[in-house]
């Protein structure tokens, strides 16, 4: 319940800065979080799994932002539940040389299309990771990290406020955020937390073996590549 009023409170901020057409993609776990019988009346649902482009499902061209509610830092950093699409999987997942979690992977997807990613909330050590890679964007911080499994929480009600008001004046100032992009071609590592698991990966012909626990393979666009990574992700994960 606590997702689908969060979500409410960014649809209200949205509506509020003018908003006529807003899509929601539950984009967690088994990416049915969201309670359809409570979402505000004003947006409609993507739910369910498994989805081609996960937490970035459904977005493309047509579209003038993305808001991202409830992320984490990427898997190895400081930061409450910092993990990187699946924690009992991946130990991290580099493009070009440079490592990235979900919130710049997806941010590079969205920036593909040319939408920039206004808004994104999270815990503090979050809010750093999105501020390195889209300069001007909106944070809300609805708590600080103390470690990965404990934090000190704002209560819910404040937390609803100010996803309300930073989505706001987040679409108010869409104009100023640039869209986050990673040209191709791109050359993407993936390590993962046992050699076992990059033994299922390297059955892709594509991929090509770097050390016991690590892979790499080459693509042309960040869409291929992010494919490429959600399925390789879900072939280890089987393997266990």
């Amino acid at each position: 319940m606590y997702m689908t009023k969060e979500v409410n409170a960014c649809i209200e901020g949205a509506l509020e800065a003018g908003a006529t057409s807003i899509v929601v993609n539950d984009s967690h776990g088994t990416m049915r979080n969201i309670l359809l019988e409570h979402l505000h009346s004003k947006a409609e649902l993507i739910s369910g799994a498994p989805k081609k482009f996960a937490m970035v499902e459904g977005l493309d061209e047509t579209y003038d932002a993305a808001i991202f509610i409830g992320y984490h830092t990427r898997m190895g950093s400081d930061g409450i539940l910092n993990h990187t699409f699946n924690g009992r999987v991946v130990r991290n997942i580099k493009i070009n040389g440079k490592a990235y979690g979900e919130f710049g992977l997806n941010a590079a997807v969205a920036g593909y299309f040319g939408v920039p990613v206004v808004m994104v909330s999270g815990c503090n050590r979050l809010s750093e990771e999105a501020a390195e890679l889209i300069p001007n964007i909106h944070t809300t911080v609805v708590k600080e990290t103390i470690n990965r499994t404990t934090a000190v929480n704002k209560s819910q009600e404040l937390v609803y406020q100010l996803i309300k008001m930073e989505t706001s004046a987040s679409l108010n100032e869409k104009n100023s955020i640039e869209p986050f992009t990673l040209d191709g071609p791109i050359l993407v590592e993936m390590s993962f937390l046992h050699s076992g698991l990059a033994d299922a990966a390297e059955i892709l012909p594509i991929v090509k073996r770097k050390d016991p626990l690590s892979i790499e393979y080459r693509a042309g666009t960040i869409l291929e590549a992010y494919r490429f990574i959600r399925s390789l992700i879900m072939m280890a994960n089987n393997s266990i």
